[in-house]
């Protein structure tokens, strides 16, 4: 595959930005087998954007002939809270979410973060000269990657440590790209800017844009964070432990106004059929339109925002090809029922 086919399919739904992108084509031109990674807090049921989307665009990253690496981040799980802050309950669901990329995801690496800190004893050395580059202020700043803000009146100082941690940990795994949601781009700036003073490889960035929660999005700085779909709030979104009929359900009862081309269920259709659809079609009677096919996403948003496509034909569309992508990952990825009550009882 030439390097212009490997950028395109990075650049596939639901990507945002490479920083930089010319850098990102001067590394395929350069290394046949680039190393990657991505990391996620053990934090719940996994949903279509933790699991489908990452894994779909982690999918993306494979094709192109990189070395994929799902990072799971135990101990920033601990240090967030997450969870209850049980290690056992933090291990039990980590064997779940490994489970869940490696059937997603075939060909993925799975490294935990407390089995790479136990197997590389110079990280807590590079951990403290790392931090020596960094202001209380600077970091602070830095912890929205981790869902809290600078201004929170009580926070422990266990927290502090999260940022430098999620960089230094970048370093230790040698990758030559960094991939997270637009949520996790601060982290990334702040690589950029301290890895060249320690004269550590500083990893192109590759960031995807995050899928809003069913209800009505919220503007924010990462369009439409706030109404993303969160493992706190069911209602938000698509579970993969969801049954057919509650898939159903919520996408029925998913905010779609016609005429808005920002809401989820279009979100959904493009960042998660599309990619796996080549043409989709819309069934309905002759008296409203008769049956029409999609092959673009361009096509299916130009005819909603135009009227042309009722937004129940929409949900129907979605929720029934939503089915066919979930159904038999839940079907395969089976839950113990000690795991099911750990996340539950944790909440």
């Amino acid at each position: 595959m030439d390097v212009t086919s490997k950028i395109e399919l990075i650049k596939k739904p639901p990507y945002e930005e490479a920083v930089t992108e010319d850098e990102l084509r001067n590394l395929f031109s350069t290394n046949s087998k680039p190393r990657h990674y991505i990391g996620l807090e053990i934090s719940g049921f996994l949903h279509l954007g933790s699991l489908i989307s990452t894994g779909f665009k982690i999918n993306d990253f494979i094709k192109a002939g990189v070395e994929c690496n799902v990072f799971l981040a135990d101990w920033h799980t601990l240090i967030n809270d997450k969870l209850g802050g049980n290690w056992d309950t933090i291990s039990k669901v980590s064997n779940y979410y490994e489970r869940a990329f490696k059937l997603v995801c075939p060909g993925v690496n799975i490294i935990r973060g407390s089995e790479l800190y136990d197997s590389h004893k110079e990280y807590w050395k590079n951990f403290v000269l790392f931090t020596k580059h960094m202001t209380l202020a600077r970091t602070m700043r830095t912890l929205t990657i981790m869902g809290r803000s600078e201004s929170e009146e009580k926070i422990d100082l266990s927290k502090l440590l999260y940022p430098p941690m999620q960089a230094v940990d970048i370093h230790t795994l040698d990758v030559d790209i960094a991939h997270a949601g637009m949520d996790q781009r601060k982290i990334h700036m702040l690589v950029r800017e301290i890895f060249p003073k320690m004269k550590w490889k500083m990893p192109v960035a590759v960031h995807h844009g995050l899928l809003a929660g069913l209800t009505e999005p919220v503007e924010s700085e990462f369009g439409g964070e706030l109404g993303k779909m969160s493992k706190s709030k069911p209602a938000s979104g698509i579970f993969v432990n969801d049954s057919d009929e509650e898939i159903r359900s919520k996408i029925k009862k998913g905010w779609c106004e016609q005429g808005k081309s920002n809401n989820p269920i279009l979100q959904i259709a493009k960042h998660i059929l599309f990619h796996e659809i080549p043409e989709l079609k819309v069934e309905r009677p002759e008296k409203y339109g008769g049956n029409i096919i999609y092959s673009s996403y361009s096509q299916l948003e130009s005819d909603f925002a135009a009227a042309k496509l009722h937004p129940m034909d929409l949900k129907n569309l979605v929720s029934e090809n939503l089915v066919k992508i979930i159904a038999p990952i839940r079907d395969n990825l089976k839950m113990d029922e000690e795991t099911r009550d750990a996340i539950k009882n944790s909440v």
